[in-house]
């Protein structure tokens, strides 16, 4: 079955696992700002105005972002993905934790924007693992394969993180994710490990929701499969939590 209709299957799926006995556990919208001066493939200096939102239920999970990228060449690209999980232990009813996995789901990711090619719509389905384990706030794990409108299809490796910790009496939190994109014959292995450090100024502020200041640090490999396109890129960051 082409990739395509299997991503459609997976999210008429999903939206029919919500219409029974379905539950919003949790949500969270978030606002950040980034700036960075050593991006690769295009103008190096670059700020980044991101909205985020994800949400768990009693069926999966979903993540989306979107992220404006201005240079200061007077560029401008839009970015996005939404990534929408279903759980396999709802829809079968059972309990399909072991060791430190406590669900294991099926994965999908609309990825869409501009790159150096012009625009694109990636497609990528899978099976995903949430895990259990002491001292993270989450951990998850994507397996998929990837229906890629510009280059050959492949597959793709995404880990995603976050680390609550305490210094004193600052809250910190340590998140992020690494993609994994294997090679084809006109992409190079690809490896992003992005991640930021961050401290919640919002307990001093007052604030309800946490406002993080902090850096991003991306390192990553063969960007877009570009043969050493090397990106080592800190950013300032700050990001609003509401």
């Amino acid at each position: 079955m082409h990739i395509k209709s299997s991503a459609a299957l997976f999210l008429a799926g999903a939206l029919v696992s919500t219409t029974a006995s379905a539950e919003k556990l949790w949500s969270d919208f978030s606002l950040s700002y980034l700036k960075g001066s050593d991006y690769e493939v295009g103008d190096p200096d670059r700020q980044v105005y991101t909205f985020e939102h994800a949400s768990g239920h009693t069926w999966g999970d979903t993540f989306f972002f979107m992220d404006r990228l201005k240079s200061d060449d007077e560029g401008v690209e839009n970015y996005l993905e939404f990534s929408p999980r279903v759980s396999l232990g709802y829809l079968t009813g059972s309990d399909l934790s072991f060791g430190p996995v406590k669900d294991v789901l099926l994965a999908g990711t609309w990825e869409s924007g501009e790159n150096f090619k012009g625009g694109f719509d990636n497609y990528l389905a899978g099976v995903g693992f949430s895990f259990d384990v002491p001292g993270f706030r989450y951990l998850n794990a994507n397996f998929y394969y990837a229906n890629n409108e510009q280059t050959e299809n492949n597959e793709q490796l995404t880990l995603t993180w976050g680390v609550p910790f305490e210094l004193g009496s600052a809250e910190l939190l340590y998140d992020g994710f690494l993609d994994l994109a294997s090679s084809t014959d006109d992409l190079e292995t690809e490896m992003n490990f992005t991640s930021q450090l961050k401290w919640n100024a919002g307990k001093v502020i007052g604030t309800s929701s946490p406002v993080y200041v902090g850096v991003e640090y991306a390192y990553w490999n063969n960007k877009f499969g570009i043969d050493g396109a090397d990106e080592r890129n800190p950013a300032l960051l700050l990001k609003w939590h509401f």
